[in-house]
């Protein structure tokens, strides 16, 4: 049988989603904890990757198992897994169902906040400087003009292309933080990331949204801004065809 698994968890002990020699991995103690429980060899396939201290709010893996997952077993699992790990559900879908390959979208936060906040810690980038909000919300809307976005890409990834529909992108104030959202049907590796430095670029004065555009136009990284951290990036959303489903 073939399931799909909603997962949450805080990336700050990991490096990153995917299994890695030598490297603690939350796919790595998810595989282990399944294997431990089922008693049988395990594999997982994400939606996609996260990096070294990104978080994710949801995000899916699916599996196959010769057992049948019941609210017990949901529950056996958590208890296993470490505390920075959940799964929070659990769906029967089609034998030929993938996580990644199925998926209609992925979105990403990305949180700063704007005050000295203990709480905060290694959940949010903490930027106490002034930003001219107005001038970034203005820029993000040049991102809906074009669809390739190898300026904000790391250099050197395996892929083919550097094309991305992106759906959705706004900033949102609450309270102490401003968070960046964004919804794509894919993510180049680093690009929520460079796209948040480069618009923070002109919330300080350095760069104008006409040079935004200039960048996007050159295909570059170089000419992009820095890559903020990771510690205030969070996979918030994954949608799927309801078909897949049973």
């Amino acid at each position: 049988m073939k399931y799909f698994l909603e997962i949450a968890y805080k990336g700050t002990n990991y490096h990153g989603w995917q299994v890695q020699k030598n490297a603690h991995t939350v796919q790595q103690e998810l595989n282990s904890c399944l294997e431990r429980l089922f008693q049988q060899p395990v594999e997982t396939v994400a939606s996609g990757r996260t990096d070294t201290g990104v978080h994710a709010q949801q995000q899916f893996v699916h599996l196959d198992l010769n057992t049948e997952l019941n609210p017990d077993l949901l529950f056996k699992i958590n208890c296993i897994l470490p505390h920075d790990i959940a799964v929070k559900n659990y769906f029967r879908v089609k034998r030929d169902a993938h996580a990644r390959f199925d998926t209609l979208s992925r979105s990403y936060e990305y949180r700063i906040c704007r005050v000295k906040n203990p709480f905060a810690l290694e959940l949010a980038w903490n930027l106490t400087r002034d930003l001219d909000i107005g001038k970034m919300k203005a820029a993000t809307k040049i991102l809906f003009d074009f669809d390739d976005f190898q300026s904000f890409s790391k250099v050197h990834t395996d892929v083919e292309h550097f094309l991305c529909k992106i759906m959705y992108a706004e900033w949102v104030e609450e309270g102490d933080y401003l968070i960046f959202k964004i919804e794509s049907n894919r993510f180049l590796r680093g690009m929520v990331r460079t796209i948040v430095g480069t618009l923070v670029d002109i919330g300080k004065g350095k760069i104008t949204a006409k040079d935004f555009k200039e960048i996007l136009e050159k295909k570059d990284r170089k000419f992009a801004g820095a890559i903020v951290p990771a510690e205030g990036l969070y996979l918030s959303r994954i949608k799927y065809p309801k078909d897949i489903f049973i």
